[in-house]
Formats: structure tokens, sequence, C-alpha cells
């Protein structure tokens, strides 16, 4: 399986790197936290480490750390505007549950 970007996520990153002016994609992770258990982290990243997993879709790098990539692979994340909020969502088959907040998932 991979971890894949949709359309709008990937021209958000696109956009936000060119802007930056540094950059070779996005790092996806989680973290132990919450209710739940997991979080998902995201941030850019202007370098690839040697074992990061890297998948690439519409042009723009995935980058995962291999400890991370059990909990989210087949996970795609997208880029919604609702309203006037704007932000990621990660559309995960393996999750199975997720806090009342939404701050944290459970596989």
């Amino acid at each position: 399986m991979a971890v894949t970007l949709s359309e709008a996520a990937a021209r958000h990153v696109s956009r936000y790197i060119a802007r930056r002016g540094k950059g070779v994609g996005v790092r996806l992770g989680v973290k132990t936290t919450g209710c739940s258990g997991l979080a998902y982290k995201l941030e850019y990243a202007d370098e690839i480490a040697p074992e990061d997993h890297v998948f690439e879709d519409h042009g723009v790098k995935v980058l995962i750390d291999p400890k991370s990539l059990p909990y989210i692979d087949g996970t795609e994340l997208d880029f919604v505007r609702e309203g006037l909020n704007e932000g990621f969502k990660f559309h995960n088959p393996r999750e199975k549950d997720r806090c009342g907040c939404g701050e944290s998932f459970r596989v």
C-alpha cells in the first residue's frame, strides 16, 4: 500500500513549499497522545532521512518514518475548506475509533 494525497492537498503543499522557498515534501507521522492514544503529526520536510519511506503523489513527496507507517499505511491526506475553516483531513482505513474532540485516534 501507500500514503496518498488528494489533488487539493498536493496543490496546497506545492504552493506552500514554493512560498517557503525550500522543502522536499511533507512528513507525516503519528505520536502518542490524547484520549484515544495516537495523533497525526504533519510538517514540511527540508530533507529526506535515510530511514524514511518515500511516496510520491501528484508530484509531491510524502515522507513517513518506519515506526509510523504501520498506523497510517493506506491513508489519504486531503485538504478541505469548510466555510471559513480550512485544513488537512486524514482518511485512514486503519482507524477504528476517534475521540470526541477529534484530536486523537485508535487503530
